[in-house]
């Protein structure tokens, strides 16, 4: 099982800097996602900034949330 997100904090150009349970520290580009469904919510930098930890994955208000697996393995 990958690690969990721990902790997260939006950046510019919408990636997510994520503080892993493992201690690593990635960055995930969620550009490519906000053309597909839910996720065109994330085009408003204001909404995209609203990004939390919950249950050991990003999530935003309106439910939107990324696979923490995902997260993990796309990340750099």
């Amino acid at each position: 099982m990958n690690p969990r997100v721990q902790s997260v904090r939006p950046e510019e150009g919408y990636r997510l800097r994520l503080t892993f349970t493992n201690g690593e520290v990635r960055i995930y580009d969620c550009s490519s996602l906000l053309d597909f469904g839910v996720f065109k919510e994330l085009r408003d930098i204001e909404y995209f900034r609203q990004a939390r930890v919950a249950f050991g994955t990003v999530v935003w208000p309106h439910e939107q949330d990324i696979c923490p697996d995902t997260l993990y393995e796309d990340s750099h």
